[in-house]
C-alpha cells in the first residue's frame, strides 16, 4: 500500500487514495452485483468458494485490511476512515480516530477485535502510526514522522509486541521503524545492513502488503519504480537485508512489486505490474521456494495488475490475488493463475480460521464463503 518516490507521490496518492463520489452501499450480501466468485471456483480442499459482499455504508477506499477471524475484521482507508465488524460484516462500527479526516490510512494490523495499529501515509508529518486497545473508542499516537524526506508505506508485525514499518529511501536506503511494545513506541533502525536503493526505487502503499512477515524474525519488502522490481529479505527483524530481482518488471514509477505473501519461511508469491488502467501487465506474478533468494515468473500469471495476495489457510498451494479488474486463484503455489471474478478489490487477507476478506474502492468489503457458489450477479 504505498505511494512511490517524491516525483510520483502526488500521482500515486491521487490514484490510490481518492474517495469516489458514489452512493453508500446497501447492507447485506446482495449489496453489489458481480462480486461473487463464479460457480465452481475451488478452494484448497477442492470445494467451491465465493465472494459475499457486505455493505459498510462508506464511500472510502479501503486499502488497509486486517482479518481477525470469520466474524471480525478491520478496514482502514481514505478520509481517515477506520471501520470494524464483529458479526461477519452485517454491521460495521465507525471507529475513525478523532480529527483524522485529512489522513490517508493505507495499512491496519489487528491483534484481535479490540487491539489494532493503523498507518497513515504521506510526506513528513502526514505519516503517522496510531494504536487502539479498546476497539477504536480511543486512539493514541505512537509515531509522527518528523523527517520531510521520509514517506512511510506499510507496516507488519511478527507477534503482538514486535513489528516494523518501512519508508521510501532516505539518503539512498529504505528506512525501517521498529516497535517492541505493540506499536506504542517506535525507533528508527540503523541502516548499515540495508542495501542501497536503486535510482527511483520505492514501495507502493496500495494494499498494506509491501512489507510482510512470517514467523518470529523473517520479513520481506517489495519494491518498484527502479530499474527492476525487487524483494528484500531480513532474517533478523530488519537489521540486515539481502536483495533479489523479483521477476516482475519495473523501470517506471508506476510498475513493480505491489504485494507479497509467504507461507512459512520458504514459499512466497509476489504480485504487481503497472497500476495505470491503460497499461498492460503481462508479468504480474512471481513465486519463490527458497525464502526470496530467487524468484521465477509465473508460467500463467494474472492477466492484469494485482495489488494484493493471500494464501488460503489450511492448504499448501492455493492463494488469491486481487486488483481493480478482478480476482485470480492459484492452486499450484503461484505457478499458474486463473481469473475467477471481475470485481474491483485492492487487498485481501485471511485469518487462521479460514475467514478471508477483501476490500477496495467505494467502501467495498467482501467475505469469502465456502460451499455452493452463487451466480455472477451475487444472488445468494
Amino acid at each position: 500500500m504505498t505511494a512511490m518516490g517524491k516525483t510520483r507521490r502526488p500521482v500515486s496518492l491521487a490514484l490510490c487514495g481518492a474517495v469516489v463520489a458514489a452512493a453508500a452501499l446497501l447492507a447485506g450480501p446482495t449489496a453489489q452485483a458481480g462480486q461473487r466468485v463464479r460457480a465452481g471456483a475451488p478452494d484448497a480442499a477442492g470445494g467451491e468458494v465465493g465472494w459475499r459482499p457486505v455493505g459498510t455504508g462508506s464511500t472510502a477506499r479501503f486499502r488497509g485490511l486486517a482479518a481477525v477471524d470469520r466474524d471480525a475484521a478491520w478496514v482502514a482507508g481514505s478520509g481517515g476512515t477506520v471501520l470494524r465488524t464483529a458479526d461477519g460484516g452485517r454491521t460495521w462500527r465507525d471507529v475513525s480516530p478523532p480529527g483524522a479526516g485529512e489522513l490517508e490510512f493505507r495499512d491496519v494490523e489487528a491483534f484481535d477485535g479490540r487491539r489494532a495499529v493503523v498507518l497513515a501515509v504521506g510526506e513528513g508529518e502526514a505519516s503517522r502510526i496510531l494504536r487502539t486497545e479498546d476497539g477504536g473508542t480511543t486512539w493514541t499516537e505512537g509515531f509522527r514522522n518528523p523527517d520531510p524526506r521520509a514517506f512511510y508505506d506499510c507496516l507488519a508485525f511478527f507477534d503482538r509486541r514486535r513489528g516494523l514499518a518501512v519508508s521510501d529511501p532516505v539518503d539512498g536506503r529504505f528506512r525501517i521503524l521498529s516497535t517492541a511494545d505493540g506499536g506504542r513506541t517506535w525507533r528508527v533502525l540503523p541502516d548499515a545492513g540495508m542495501p542501497r536503493a536503486l535510482p527511483g526505487e520505492a514501495g507502493f502503499a496500495a494494499s498494506g502488503q509491501c512489507l510482510v512477515t512470517s514467523g518470529p524474525r523473517d520479513v520481506w519488502l517489495a519494491t518498484g519504480g527502479g530499474a527492476a522490481g525487487r524483494v528484500l529479505h531480513s532474517a533478523d527483524r530488519g537489521l540486515t537485508w539481502t536483495v533479489a530481482d523479483a521477476a516482475i518488471p519495473a523501470g517506471d514509477p508506476a510498475r513493480g512489486v505491489f504485494g507479497l505473501a509467504f507461507r512459512g519461511r520458504a514459499h512466497g508469491v509476489a504480485v504487481g505490474g503497472d497500476y495505470r488502467a491503460d497499461r498492460p501487465s503481462p508479468h504480474a506474478a512471481a513465486v519463490t521456494r527458497d525464502g526470496g533468494r530467487a524468484w521465477r515468473p509465473a508460467a500463467a500469471p494474472p492477466p492484469a495488475y494485482r495489488s494484493g495476495v493471500a494464501w488460503l489457510p489450511h492448504g499448501r498451494t492455493a492463494a488469491l490475488a486481487v486488483g481493480p479488474t478482478g480476482t485470480d486463484l492459484t492452486r499450484d503455489g503461484g505457478r499458474t493463475w486463473r481469473t475467477v471474478d471481475t470485481g474491483s478489490y485492492d487487498t485481501v487477507d485471511c485469518a487462521p480460521d479460514s475467514g478471508c476478506w477483501a476490500s477496495g474502492e467505494r467502501g467495498r468489503v467482501a467475505r469469502l464463503a465456502a460451499g455452493r457458489a452463487a451466480g455472477r450477479d451475487g444472488a445468494p
